[in-house]
């Protein structure tokens, strides 16, 4: 695998979690009806949690927050020795700037 692959698999990954992590809905808001074995569902699909949709504009907000993190962090890697951690973030951010542009 090539380097540049590497990079994206990493910032895609890395996305992905965060626009599935957004669109989990609160334990608090999940409905839990209690811990008792008796009280627990039952039947196919019945410990599935709803999801949030998410908007287009607030999907397009966690890309651009990722791209954000990603140069705030290389940017405090200063030292000859992160370069390469630096360089990383850089390219992961590029590689999630195109998804902002259509």
């Amino acid at each position: 695998m090539r380097a540049r692959d590497k990079t994206a698999v990493s910032a895609l990954r890395a996305t992905l979690a965060a626009l599935d992590n957004a669109e989990a809905v609160p334990v608090a808001d999940a409905g839990q009806r209690g811990s008792a074995l008796e009280q627990s569902p039952v039947g196919a699909g019945a410990t599935e949690a709803a999801r949030r949709e998410l908007s287009e504009g607030a999907a397009a907000d966690i890309v651009r927050e990722e791209i954000t993190e990603r140069l705030r962090v290389a940017a405090t890697l200063t030292e000859p020795a992160h370069a390469d951690r630096a360089a990383r973030l850089r390219a992961e951010a590029a590689v999630l700037r195109p998804f902002l542009e259509h």
